[in-house]
């Protein structure tokens, strides 16, 4: 199964629902315009209607371009393996890429036609490949839940990796923020953030990154 057939395929079954990517990249970002790169049926997008801020989407599945445009989004079909994004150089404020790297066998390709597009932010959001869950789970010989295959994740990615992948790609990071496990037990909410955010590399499930173009 090709990419764009597993992608329509995803669309066709699911809806986006607000989660901690969509409420950590509104946190990051001041104002637009914005490119949502793999912004699906365009949720995000229509968060950031909501607030004011103008945006543009690309995704790949003619089934997700469908579902946005019905909601009188800005959204077009576009294929991440080609070279070049098609707009002119510092075009945006800000592009995001909400949990899009980890779906590319060449991530840096992506970066660094975002770094060309956008004037100043680059705002993305990232599973953590070793989470502790993920360890203990290749401990007692199971396959982690980043790893499945209905994921669609092509491209492990870790606290050190992401910060690599910024730096080669002349990005630097000016925030992140985190989420956690059992953050839904009362009571250790706080405690499972401060882990987070303390040893991100082993506390935090997903990274949310706003980083600046040098």
């Amino acid at each position: 199964m090709s990419l764009k057939d597993f992608e329509n395929e995803y669309w066709s079954k699911r809806n986006q629902q607000i989660v901690f990517r969509h409420k950590a990249a509104l946190s990051l970002i001041e104002k637009g315009p914005v490119l949502d790169l793999g912004c699906g049926d365009g949720l995000f997008l229509e968060i950031l209607k909501s607030k004011d801020i103008g945006g543009v989407g690309l995704d790949i599945s003619k089934v997700a371009v469908e579902k946005a445009r019905a909601k009188r989004l800005d959204v077009r079909k576009f294929d991440f393996a080609d070279n070049k994004l098609p707009f002119e150089d510092n075009s945006f404020e800000t592009v995001v890429l909400l949990d899009i790297l980890e779906h590319l066998y060449q991530p840096e390709k992506l970066l660094r036609e975002a770094h060309r597009v956008t004037k100043r932010n680059l705002v993305l959001c990232v599973p953590n490949f070793n989470s502790l869950p993920a360890r203990l789970q290749m401990l007692m010989g199971k396959t982690p839940e980043n790893n499945k295959p209905r994921q669609g994740h092509v491209y492990w990615i870790s606290h050190s990796v992401i910060k690599d992948l910024l730096e080669r790609n002349n990005f630097e990071i000016e925030d992140i923020e985190v989420n956690s496990f059992f953050s839904w037990v009362p009571g250790l909410k706080s405690i499972m953030q401060f882990l987070a955010r303390t040893r991100p590399a082993i506390f935090a499930l997903n990274f949310a990154i706003k980083a600046r173009k040098i």
